[in-house]
């Protein structure tokens, strides 16, 4: 049997010392990187490098950017992680005509916001002035205004009630072609249907209508017109059937509805 090669003592000890050499290297390198590196966090706390240099804000188109930054309470001084989301976020959907906010932060110093407002779906007229009526059927008294509007239809003689929640959730349903071809809508109540509307159209035709069927009814009103003269206006009733009578006119046309919406 051949023995084993023997190793002596003076050959083993320069490598173990080699091998503790590489351990007590490696280890002062990761301290000086952990080191180096609280000393940059350090820094970056403490100078204006941590602090909100950008605030991008989107989805607004009512309330300006300057008016939603000053809800927010960030400011250049604001260090970034200090920014609050949940606290922005609830501020931001305590306003009337904000349906939802998103607060995002993206390192080093930005801010993110994206807003979803409510659409403005009709104006009621109170007195001289406009109020807007929101989808979700909240009338803001507080943003009044006294030039006609043109983006949306205008309620005259609605007040805040069934009637006008009923007007609201049935302009919700219609195509936003039909929607944008309304001028007005006057409350018109008769003593059998205390519902009953008038429209004033912007192709020039009056509509008679009932807030109950309002949506099923005027979503045919593009299929509706282009049966009849556009040069000899009049009032068409959708109220029972559909029914056109020209202004000078004794007597009422029927018209067909099709089945089809146009939208």
């Amino acid at each position: 049997m051949e023995k084993g090669k023997v190793v002596s003592l003076e050959d083993r000890i320069p490598k173990l010392k080699q091998q503790r050499r590489k351990k007590a290297n490696s280890r002062l390198i990761v301290l000086l990187l952990i080191f180096f590196t609280l000393i940059s966090l350090i820094i970056y706390f403490q100078s204006p490098l941590s602090h909100v240099n950008k605030i991008l804000i989107s989805g607004n188109s009512i309330y300006s950017k300057d008016e939603l930054i000053a809800l927010t309470g960030i400011s250049e001084k604001t260090n970034i992680w200090k920014v609050e989301e949940k606290v922005i976020k609830s501020n931001l959907e305590k306003l009337d005509e904000v349906k939802s906010a998103k607060v995002q932060i993206h390192l080093p110093n930005t801010v993110k916001i994206s807003i979803q407002e409510y659409n403005r779906i009709a104006y009621i007229m109170k007195e001289k002035n406009y109020l807007p009526v929101l989808e979700n059927g909240r009338v803001l008294k507080n943003s009044k205004t006294a030039e006609v509007p043109a983006s949306a239809p205008i309620l005259i003689g609605f007040s805040e009630g069934k009637e006008l929640d009923g007007m609201i959730k049935e302009l919700e349903e219609l195509p936003e072609v039909v929607l944008n071809s309304i001028s007005e809508i006057h409350h018109t109540p008769k003593k059998t249907d205390s519902f009953h509307i008038t429209l004033y159209m912007n192709d020039g035709f009056e509509v008679s209508a009932t807030v109950r069927s309002f949506a099923e009814k005027m979503s045919h009103y593009p299929s509706i017109v282009s049966q009849l003269d556009p040069d000899k206006k009049g009032i068409i009733d959708l109220e029972v059937g559909s029914y056109f009578k020209a202004y000078e006119q004794e007597g009422a046309d029927q018209v067909e509805e099709e089945d089809e919406s146009e939208g």
